[in-house]
């Protein structure tokens, strides 16, 4: 459907059709390119709020993981890339903000764990038919892939500082020490997503 404005516009030859569509294409890509970039300032915003629920204490911060939610829902409701750059930027922001994360080792790693949860969850999300079953895929594939990559760059950074880190704290602070983060973004982010595709926001 091309809006009645641009084929007045462009009334005419058939020639002057192409150049109508090609006018509505372009509103369409500015318009879709402004609200994403809307969608990442808020939650990139959100990012440096909601750790303050935890009230910056670490041990409860890694439990919940709260400054995980806006950037997995970033990636679901702008695309990968924008899930990509607000997950690699908000842990140094708000280091840089709030003096939290400790920006080494923990804080540059999870700049590359958050990126990769919003770079996985927008991919896998528009990859996949639009099934309720596939936004819980979308979030798991992420969290998981996000895990991974945190342990990789938690050990190389670790290394290079001449300490140690070993699977058994990998898979503690991963897993068995999220489980309450990991159950409250499965309980939360799959039904905020599913409610704006109703919705038709996305």
């Amino acid at each position: 459907y091309i809006p009645s404005r641009f084929l007045l516009c462009h009334e005419g030859t058939h020639r002057q059709k192409p150049r109508a569509l090609f006018y509505y294409v372009l509103e369409v890509c500015m318009n879709t390119q402004t609200k994403n970039i809307t969608i990442a300032g808020l939650c990139l915003a959100l990012a440096m709020v909601l750790p303050f629920l935890t009230g910056q204490i670490p041990q409860i911060g890694s439990a919940l993981s709260p400054m995980h939610i806006p950037v997995l829902l970033c990636g679901f409701l702008a695309g990968g890339f924008w899930g990509l750059l607000v997950g690699a930027a908000a842990p140094l922001l708000r280091f840089a903000l709030f003096g939290m994360p400790p920006l080494m080792p923990m804080g540059i790693a999870m700049a590359f764990e958050l990126a990769t949860y919003g770079l996985v969850a927008g991919l896998v999300y528009r990859m996949l038919p639009g099934k309720p079953i596939h936004v819980y895929i979308a979030l798991v594939t992420a969290m998981l892939a996000g895990r991974v990559v945190f342990g990789i760059a938690m050990y190389l950074l670790m290394k290079s500082a001449g300490n140690v880190y070993t699977m058994q704290m990998f898979l503690s602070g991963a897993f068995v020490k999220a489980v309450p983060g990991i159950i409250l973004h499965l309980l939360l982010i799959p039904p905020i997503v599913l409610a704006l595709e109703k919705s038709g926001f996305l």
